[in-house]
This record gives structure tokens, C-alpha cells and sequence, in this order.
């Protein structure tokens, strides 16, 4: 097996190098080609929905943009809420994967300097040490520089974001495309903290406000964007796509590393328990539309979907075949209903975070300081991320994978970093 690619968080990774008995030697286990036919199955299934809710959102936006009003705008947000759900749960291919790893930011990445894409409150500043494009603010200018050079952004186009826009001047935070871009266009910014409330774009911002039309391109270019990238990711799963031809050599491995990073130092660590210890609404991955208890939810979900081999498709159907846990069954059952358990207690968690968002208390406002039952409820989730990573490492000796690498998060392993 061939050790592969992965990306770090903020610099930080933890390589596990067990050594047991080998994979080979598991008498009843399924054939591990199996088990990676069916894993590419299930991510192949997972795109191929969030491309048709991807394909519904982008009509939802056209309609707004058609005919601008309460109506049309509550039915994008609506569309993109659902777009979010199959997404999230393809999270878990991410970090094994390298072809997904380098592409998921241009569709996930997060947090944004929205100042670079539109008009922002008085709050937000005027500049910032880190990027020069802080209030760049494209929508309202159709000239702007970007490392000393003129851009032309008469016309804003896919191609504009891509390629000019995105990641502007190497900085990270300079998100042009992706979910969260055409998030802030549909909510625009949420300013009540952590107090109750999400964004709250008017929209007259696509009818009789300044720059409605520019606004309008950029969306309706951001939403295409989404949609042909998505369209990318699918193909790279089908029966001839490259993701699934890397799989051999990736092995089993990819399966543990993609569910044990996003357990961990992305799920647990950067986006729940960073915002936590800070109390800070900006470390929230769905700010702006307070969508960030479903989107904790449905990753956790994508983990335990890999684990078991099973996915359940937005018409209802059910992709499923020999999985990890049948793996890990032949060889030490005990274990493996061990991690059955914890994934399903990690779902229990999430579903109590998810119900309390719910019921009026948005996960901003569960962070918030001060909100000590609310912190408590977000605490408990992570604990059981941190509880079902350790399963996966027992998982990971037991096979004896020696190239796993587990990502880390300075939030968990080194929190008085945080606060440098």
C-alpha cells in the first residue's frame, strides 16, 4: 500500500504507525476490493445528490433573480438548505482522498472575508493586517487590485471567481466561490452575535438596490460554479473517474483517515471546539444562515455512513455493501460493535444539539459565553467525536494501517495556542 497525500490543519497532524497482524490474514473479513467498490459507491451516490440539490438550488436562484421578492428569496434559502444536507455527508471522503481534498475548497471553504465579495456593516471594519482585499467589496467595484495588479471585474463571471477571486493574494479567507459565497448573498451577514437571529438581506438587494444586477452576476455565477464543480467530483466517482481508480492504492487506509480527520481535527477541533472556547459566532461554518446544527449533524452522519457501507439517497433509496465494519467484525467483533455504539452515541449528541437549535436556540447562541447549558450540549458532541476517534485508532492497530495520519486541531491538543 502506498502512502498517500493529506492536508494538515493549521500545520498539525498526528501519524498513527501500529503494528499487528496484517489485513491479509483476516479469515472471514470481505474481500477489501469489495469494500472499496462499495465505499466509491456510496461517495459516487453522495455527489450525485448534492449535484441534483446543487442543479435545484441553481433554479431557485434564477427565479430569484428573475423576479425578486419575499417569496422567491425564502424559496433559494430554502434550496440551499436542502443542497447542504447530501453535501455535508460526503465530508467523510474528504481527507483520505487527495483528488477530493484539493478540490472541496473551492465548494466548502470557510470562514470567508465577505468585505471581498459585498457591502458589510460598519462592525466589520475597514482593514485587516492579514489581507489587503478585506473590503475589496467586488460587487461595488468593477476595478480592483490585487497584488499590485489592475483586475478588471466589469463582468462578473465564473471565470472572474475562479480565477482571480478566489483564494486573491494567497490568502485563504478570500473565498469567492462555493456555499458559503452564495450563502452571504442569499442571508448576507449575521450581525446579532450571539444573540437570536440569522442573516437578514433584503430582497430589494436583487431589484431596486445599488449594484443589483452586479450582485445578481455574481450569484447566478457562484451558483454555476457549484454546479460544474460538483458535476467534476461526480464523474471522478463514477465507474472510469480518477477517485476511484486511486482507490487500490489508497487502501483501506483511506477509509479510517477520512472518518478519523473529520471526527476529529476538522469536526470536533476547528469547527466546534474553536468557536466554543472563544465564544465566537464567527467560527461558525453556516453563519450566515444559522444552518450550523444541520451541517455538524449530517458530517457526523457521513462518518457513520462509511463505517456501516451505507448511504440513504434523497428519493429515499439505500446504497449498501460490504463495509469497514464487516472488516473490523471478522477480526475483533467486540470492537467492532464498540464503534457502533460510538458513532451512534456521537449521532444521539448531534440530534440533541440539532433538536435545541431547533426549538429557538441557533448553535451561535449555544456557544455564546456565559450560555453554560448550551456550551454543555455543544461540549458533549465534541466529547463524542474525540470518544469515536479513539475507536478508530483501536481500528486502525487492529489492521495494522500504518499509513493512516489522523488530522489534529490545536483547539483539542494545544488550546492555550488558541488564545496566543
Amino acid at each position: 500500500m502506498h502512502p498517500f497525500g493529506r492536508r494538515t490543519l493549521r500545520g498539525f497532524a498526528v501519524t498513527l504507525a501500529l503494528s499487528v497482524a496484517p489485513v491479509a490474514a483476516l479469515a472471514q473479513a470481505p474481500d477489501p476490493a469489495a469494500v472499496l467498490d462499495n465505499y466509491a459507491d456510496l461517495a459516487f451516490s453522495g455527489y450525485e445528490d448534492a449535484l441534483i440539490t446543487a442543479k435545484a438550488l441553481d433554479a431557485a436562484i434564477d427565479a430569484l433573480i428573475a423576479d425578486p421578492s419575499e417569496a422567491t428569496l425564502a424559496a433559494a434559502r430554502e434550496a440551499w438548505k436542502a443542497a447542504r444536507l447530501p453535501y455535508q455527508q460526503t465530508e467523510a471522503f474528504r481527507f483520505g482522498n487527495p483528488i477530493v481534498d484539493e478540490w472541496e475548497g473551492r465548494v466548502n471553504a470557510w470562514p470567508l472575508d465577505e468585505g471581498l465579495i459585498d457591502y458589510v456593516a460598519a462592525s466589520y471594519g475597514t482593514e485587516s493586517d492579514s489581507n489587503a482585499l478585506y473590503v475589496a467589496n467586488v460587487i461595488a467595484n468593477p476595478l480592483i487590485t490585487i497584488d499590485g495588479n489592475e483586475v478588471d471585474a466589469t463582468n462578473i463571471t465564473p471565470a472572474l471567481l475562479q480565477d482571480a477571486l478566489q483564494e486573491a493574494a494567497g490568502v485563504e479567507s478570500n473565498v469567492a466561490t462555493g456555499y458559503h459565497a452564495i450563502e452571504f448573498l442569499l442571508w448576507g451577514q449575521d450581525l446579532n452575535g450571539t444573540g437570536p437571529g440569522a442573516g437578514e438581506r433584503p430582497y430589494t438587494d436583487y431589484s431596486t438596490a445599488e449594484h443589483a444586477d452586479r450582485r445578481a452576476a455574481y450569484l447566478k455565477s457562484a451558483s454555476s460554479l457549484l454546479v460544474s464543480d460538483l458535476e467534476e467530483m461526480v464523474t471522478n466517482w463514477d465507474e472510469d473517474g480518477a477517485a476511484r481508480a486511486a482507490l487500490p492504492d489508497l487502501g483501506i487506509s483511506a477509509i479510517l483517515t477520512g472518518m478519523g480527520s473529520l471526527s476529529f481535527g476538522e469536526l470536533a477541533g476547528e469547527r466546534m471546539k474553536l468557536g466554543l472556547l472563544l465564544h465566537d459566532p464567527e467560527e461558525e461554518h453556516d453563519c450566515f444562515s444559522d444552518n450550523t446544527h444541520i451541517s455538524h449533524l449530517e458530517d457526523a452522519r457521513g462518518v457513520q455512513n462509511v463505517y456501516l457501507g451505507s448511504y440513504r439517497r434523497i428519493d429515499g433509496s439505500v446504497v449498501e455493501g460490504p463495509s469497514i465494519s464487516d472488516v473490523i467484525a471478522a477480526r475483533d467483533a467486540a470492537l467492532d460493535s464498540e464503534i457502533k455504539a460510538l458513532l451512534e452515541d456521537t449521532m444521539v449528541k448531534m440530534q440533541a444539539m440539532a433538536d435545541r437549535a431547533e426549538a429557538g436556540e441557533a448553535y451561535d447562541q449555544q456557544i455564546g459565553e456565559g450560555n453554560d447549558e448550551g456550551n454543555a450540549v455543544v461540549q458533549a458532541a465534541i466529547n463524542g467525536l474525540i470518544a469515536q476517534t479513539r475507536g478508530i485508532e483501536r481500528a486502525v492497530a487492529l489492521l495494522d494501517l500504518q499509513d493512516v495520519s489522523i488530522e489534529d486541531s490545536d483547539s483539542l491538543s494545544n488550546p492555550d495556542a488558541v488564545f496566543e
